[in-house]
């Protein structure tokens, strides 16, 4: 019912990185992509994994009545306890999404860059 904070939470950190990122001060001629070919290079990949998950999350959920459009807005929190339910599934779920998301992020930043070496 709120996995889907985590990752959300994670892609307004990392837009938020990424922009910080492009408005640092660079070397004269060098864009963030020229500059360094680092995982921060590709950040937005990272970025629009994140945000496209989490909104398919939060569709899903809308349509399942997890989630609605009026106040508590998680069904969970309007029944005795429901906070810690769903605390417990923003912990073991929302947590390994994110954590798979940006390894799988990760392994595709290292074969990129393997591709780039080779070429």
């Amino acid at each position: 019912m709120a996995c889907f904070i985590v990752p959300l939470t994670q892609a307004i950190a990392t837009t938020a990185y990424r922009k910080h990122l492009e408005r640092k001060q660079l070397p004269k001629g060098e864009n963030l992509s020229t500059f360094n070919f680092q995982l921060s290079t590709h950040l937005l990949t990272l970025e629009q994994m994140l945000w496209g998950g989490s909104l398919m999350l939060i569709v899903d959920h809308i349509i399942s009545g997890e989630v609605t459009w009026t106040y508590p807005f998680f069904t969970a929190l309007a029944t005795e306890g429901g906070g810690a339910v769903m605390l417990r599934e923003i912990l073991t779920v929302g947590v390994p999404m994110s954590v798979i998301v940006t390894l799988a992020w990760v392994g595709w930043c290292y074969l990129k860059e393997r591709k780039a070496i080779k070429a």
